[in-house]
């Protein structure tokens, strides 16, 4: 049981520092009945998580399949400094209230990956705000500038003279002092969070509280292009709150390739299982489609149900194998008559900006009442209209 722990702990991650350690923590689970604590944290910087998130929280979930405790941090005190981590420039500020709102948001969320009963939700708040001024100034000598500055993005913002603020020295000390508050046995994160979690096990060794965490990390999760990192700002990126039409359609584009590392880290299926699927692609007995259709139907019954799920692919096989309408679409009102087509497909929230609009009609990727378009000036008059950008996004528009 121990070795079928290990394989799936160990599944897909990047890097453990001490696995020896894990190792211990399960033999003691599985001999004495004795819990330990896994830690994760979380900043509250945007209200949604998106598929790259929910890597860590899978794992999460693994390690209470074998007996942990979760630690589910939510960093409300960190967030208003901001993580420096892969930055060139000092983060701005979010406000107490758009931090609270976050937070409420993420509680919402991991429950649906998370076992409550497994979980507890920390706010470390709670305790850097107990500090106080020369609680935080003891933890600053527990570590020196020089030190600081080896790390990567410190190192080139420091050499190429671009601002760093004494807060962002402090960031990694404060996550790090969270391990210590918490005592917490395992600390997980992305790769990039590397530093900070070596501060976690450094704290725990200068605060003499009898143990030093173990550290598991997770590669960053590659967006719909398979290329770039996960994420909301460069639209490649799989909200965990998407419709599930929309979530359906997303995952049913990526490529084979990249389908496998999707099963591999978001999938509940063992690796046995997944192994047995690609050895069925590979064969030709099972075709690649059906295995990305099963990878969708999971994904969007862990986040919706199943239900929800079939009939997210119902609709897609509707309107994409079948060629029809989807019978579900948001209808905005335009005011502007005549308007400019790149405007109202902004209005209508199908293309974030006017130039990405222009863009698509270039591309072919633009109909209107499912004529394609090409003339970037063209003008809807007054009427009613259904508009679409690339096979996914549609739209009806009321012209007045």
């Amino acid at each position: 049981m121990i070795e079928e722990a290990l394989r799936e702990i160990q599944r897909g991650t990047a890097e453990i520092i001490d696995n020896e350690r894990i190792e211990k923590l399960l033999k003691n689970y599985y001999e004495n009945g004795q819990t330990y604590t896994v830690k994760a944290g979380f900043d509250p910087t945007a209200p949604d998580l998106h598929l790259g998130h929910t890597v860590l929280l899978q794992k999460l979930a693994i390690f209470q399949k074998y007996g942990a405790k979760v630690q589910f941090l939510i960093g409300d005190f960190t967030a208003q400094i901001g993580d420096p981590t892969g930055k060139s420039a000092t983060r701005k500020t979010l406000s107490a209230a758009d931090i609270e709102e976050n937070a409420k948001s993420y509680k919402e969320q991991v429950f649906k990956i998370l076992d409550p009963k497994m979980t507890e939700v920390v706010f470390n708040s709670n305790w850097i705000n107990a500090l106080g001024a020369a609680g935080m100034l003891s933890l600053t000598t527990t570590f020196n500038v020089a030190r600081m500055l080896e790390r990567d993005d410190f190192d080139k913002r420091y050499k190429s003279g671009t601002s760093i603020s004494i807060s962002e020295f402090i960031y990694p000390l404060l996550q790090g002092y969270d391990s210590v508050h918490l005592k917490c046995d395992i600390e997980i994160g992305g790769t990039d969070q590397k530093f900070n979690l070596l501060m976690g096990r450094h704290l725990q060794r200068a605060y003499e509280i009898g143990k030093e965490q173990a550290v598991l990390m997770m590669p960053i999760l590659e967006g719909l292009d398979g290329v770039q990192k996960m994420s909301k700002s460069l639209g490649n990126y799989i909200g965990v709150s998407e419709e599930p039409n929309e979530m359906y359609g997303k995952i049913l584009s990526i490529s084979d390739e990249l389908m496998w590392r999707y099963y591999e880290l978001l999938s509940s299926k063992t690796l046995s299982e997944i192994e047995a699927l690609h050895i069925n692609v590979e064969n030709g007995s099972l075709h690649p489609k059906k295995a990305k259709e099963d990878l969708a139907l999971e994904i969007i019954e862990r986040f919706y149900s199943k239900k929800m799920a079939e009939e997210a692919k119902a609709e897609f096989q509707r309107v994409h194998a079948n060629n029809e309408m989807p019978t579900d679409m948001e209808e905005f009102e335009l005011s502007e008559s005549p308007i400019w087509i790149a405007k109202a497909l902004v209005e209508c929230k199908l293309t974030p900006s006017t130039s990405q609009a222009r863009r698509d009609i270039k591309q072919g990727a633009v109909k209107i009442d499912q004529e394609k378009i090409e003339d970037e000036q063209f003008q809807l008059q007054s009427g009613e209209y259904i508009l679409q950008v690339g096979k996914r996004k549609f739209a009806k528009a009321r012209v007045k």
